[in-house]
């Protein structure tokens, strides 16, 4: 049985966005994952400017890995 190497690419957060209610993180494959900020207590109860004051803290870079087909 011979088995070959997937490559998968890990898309990486592009920008983000919190609302009233909700954080919004747009992937750089054109998904956007968007979860309540009733998850983050932090966020949940900061002032409407200091949910603004964020930066992403990540590589530019994608980074692969390889997985075995089955």
């Amino acid at each position: 049985m011979s088995t070959s190497a997937i490559e998968i690419e890990i898309p990486l957060a592009q920008s983000v966005r919190v609302t009233e209610d909700t954080l919004h993180v747009d992937l750089s494959d054109g998904r956007t994952i968007s979860v309540p900020i009733a998850w983050y207590p932090r966020l949940l109860h900061a002032a409407p400017d200091e949910r603004q004051g964020w930066r992403l803290i990540a590589e530019s870079t994608t980074t692969r890995r390889k997985r075995r087909a089955r």
